[in-house]
């Protein structure tokens, strides 16, 4: 998880793990990461290699193609392979585009 953050700094976007406390969201973009599961590799009835299943979800009020490249870069330069989705939150008028991947 320290590794994790350390290259999440990297963005110099703020963020939270899983969200932030009510009323201290700061304007957008930030970033909301988590680890919502497992994907580890057994061996003698055992976990013999562990892998987190990551979130990176970062939120912005408009279309940012420049911000996602400083992330990509960031991942790339970790050598982190990824998927990214893209989805627009009507709720809350935010663009959301998540980064996931296994560390």
């Amino acid at each position: 998880m320290e590794e994790l953050v350390q290259i999440i700094q990297e963005m110099q976007i703020p963020f939270a793990y899983d969200h932030f406390a009510e009323g201290e969201s700061p304007e957008p973009p930030f970033i909301c990461y988590l680890i919502p599961g497992s994907d580890n590799f057994a061996a003698d009835g055992r976990v013999y290699f562990k892998l987190n299943e990551v979130r990176i979800e970062m939120y912005t009020d408009f279309k940012d193609p420049s911000l996602e490249s400083r992330v990509e870069d960031v991942l790339d330069g970790h050598e982190i392979f990824y998927n990214k989705s893209e989805t627009w939150i009507q709720s809350e008028k935010l663009y959301e585009v998540m980064y996931a991947f296994e560390m």
